[in-house]
């Protein structure tokens, strides 16, 4: 098991300095912050993460009976898909957050949107983690959705843990895919588990680090399948490398576990591994330093708006990860962007959309804070220090549609609806400078698809869209004079966002480029810092 030792603090003394020695203070928050694993899923749509999301909450004790994405009926349905858009199409479409314990850890689970059209929210996920599962059906490799989820990892150089699931149906042989994920992503390949049979055959797994085997069923010594076990592991260990705890915890090698979600086989060795060697809390960059877990005071960083988790409260609940400290009930911290102190009268842990108060949390734990649109997505909370994370970034929209509204009697209560949605990520808001109606961005058209099911399910608004003649926003800064020249000559073409920084928008690709060339003194972002303007 790997050991996490403690970040010593030097303290002298007389007697020591006169030595020549040095004593080390415990940090007492060591021991907590070291038995922390937060971590996300991620994987191409259908390649079974929610379902291998169900089945680590039940190993771990956190519920009694799995749910699967379609499954029948009510008792299971799957507790992290918890909006009726999730259930009635059987996909995720916002992160969802788990907490619970297992094997003396404390675990952080984010369940995120492995479809493209929600890719925003996803890479703001990866922002709070300290590692990602990778999920690879059996069958199909590694797809678009998974290679593009992984270089995102790669970026921030996050440990990636490889699960190959559908083990239990026919697969490609494990060789190749163990090929494939060395070729087509440029990462070492450790296997940390081998199937024991396939497809119909397939009743467990062996641990090549414990040399245990986990099977359904028992095996007689001379079943063909530990024949065949036995054979293809002597060949991995003299073909592959063993696993190395420092390429890992750089992002350059990932174990390999093989299983089946479905069967709940190999879950566990998952699990298990997650403790071992799971890394705990990393430091987190801010524009002026880095910050450790084990600091004393509190820092948190927003990186999740979830509103009407309970439509009979309205409620607005911010997801923040601790980055460093003991966050307790009831401390004040301060509020960064806007400069005042802001109370946690009730931070909750989250299972999907039940919850629980918290009295105490420490770096690496994600809670959630109510607010009434106080916190935003990239926000920073501290014990005074002016600090600011990075990493939480706007992409532009590749969608433009202008938002129609029927009932003209609902125009204020709509636009309280957008303004809450977009402060939560969903799509992105544009209010035209020359009084049009407001324009959202999305970067697929399946978030047009939630957000009209939200508007009318949780705000009673119903709601279409209409094109627009722009098809890309650019924010724009630069030269004050300059930017205040090019406003007024192009008003029906400039918005603002939501935090009211200038955007532009352009009828095409052309007339960007052209844009650009003939204002050398103002830059158009294709990408703007959260919590910052753009630039």
């Amino acid at each position: 098991m790997s050991a996490f030792p403690p970040v010593p603090s030097p303290v002298f003394s007389a007697a020591a300095a006169s030595a020549g020695e040095v004593k080390t203070a415990p940090n007492p928050l060591t021991g907590e912050i070291a038995r922390r694993r937060t971590f996300a899923i991620i994987s191409h749509p259908d390649a079974g993460k929610t379902t291998l999301t169900e089945r680590i909450l039940r190993a771990g004790g956190a519920i009694q009976m799995a749910g699967n994405v379609r499954a029948k009926g009510e008792r299971r349905r799957t507790r992290s898909d918890w909006m009726s858009i999730e259930r009635d199409r059987g996909i995720s479409v916002v992160t969802s957050v788990m907490t619970f314990n297992y094997g003396g850890c404390v675990f952080n689970l984010l369940d995120t949107p492995g479809h493209e059209d929600f890719s925003e929210d996803t890479y703001r996920t990866l922002t709070a983690v300290d590692c990602a599962v990778m999920v690879i059906d059996a069958a199909k490799g590694i797809e678009a959705r998974t290679r593009k989820l992984f270089e995102i990892c790669r970026l921030r150089d996050i440990p990636i843990l490889t699960f190959i699931n559908k083990m239990d149906r026919e697969a490609q042989d494990c060789f190749a895919l163990l090929d494939e994920i060395a070729e087509g992503l440029a990462l070492d390949v450790s296997p940390a588990t081998w199937p024991v049979g396939r497809a119909a055959k397939f009743v467990g797994t062996y641990d090549l680090r414990t040399k245990t085997l986990h099977t359904t069923e028992e095996l007689p010594p001379d079943d063909p399948r530990l024949t065949e076990m036995e054979e293809e592991c002597q060949l991995a260990s003299a073909a592959l490398p063993e696993f190395d705890q420092e390429s890992f915890d750089a992002g350059h090698l990932t174990p390999v576990f093989f299983g089946s979600a479905m069967k709940e086989i190999g879950v566990t060795d998952l699990l298990d591994a997650l403790v071992a060697f799971g890394p705990p809390p990393r430091a987190q960059k801010t524009e002026t330093r880095e910050v450790r877990a084990d600091e004393e005071p509190v820092t948190a960083l927003v990186f999740k708006i979830q509103a009407n988790m309970d439509p009979n409260h309205r409620d607005r609940m911010a997801f923040a990860r601790v980055c460093s400290g003991r966050l307790t009930r009831g401390m004040r911290l301060k509020h960064v962007r806007i400069g005042k102190q802001f109370a946690l009268h009730t931070p909750q842990f989250f299972f999907a959309q039940d919850r629980q108060l918290v009295e105490e949390a420490f770096g690496g734990d994600v809670v959630g804070i109510p607010n009434h649109g106080t916190l935003r997505i990239g926000d920073t909370l501290t014990e005074g220090e002016e600090l600011r994370f990075t990493g939480v970034p706007h992409f532009a929209p590749e969608i433009l549609r202008r938002v129609r509204l029927d009932d003209a009697m609902k125009a204020k209560k709509l636009r309280q609806a957008l303004v809450e949605l977009a402060e939560e990520g969903v799509v992105q808001l544009f209010r035209p400078q020359d009084g049009a109606p407001p324009i959202v961005g999305v970067v697929g058209t399946l978030q047009l698809d939630v957000l009209q099911s939200r508007l009318k399910a949780e705000y009673n608004v119903p709601v279409g869209f209409d094109s627009t003649p722009y098809t890309l926003a650019r924010w724009v800064t630069g030269d004050p004079a300059a930017l205040e020249k090019f406003t007024a000559l192009n008003r029906t073409a400039m918005a603002d966002d939501l935090d009211g920084d200038p955007v532009f928008l352009a009828s095409s690709g052309f007339m960007m480029t052209r844009a650009a060339e003939t204002n050398p003194d103002l830059a158009f972002h294709d990408i703007k810092q959260i919590g910052m303007q753009a630039g």
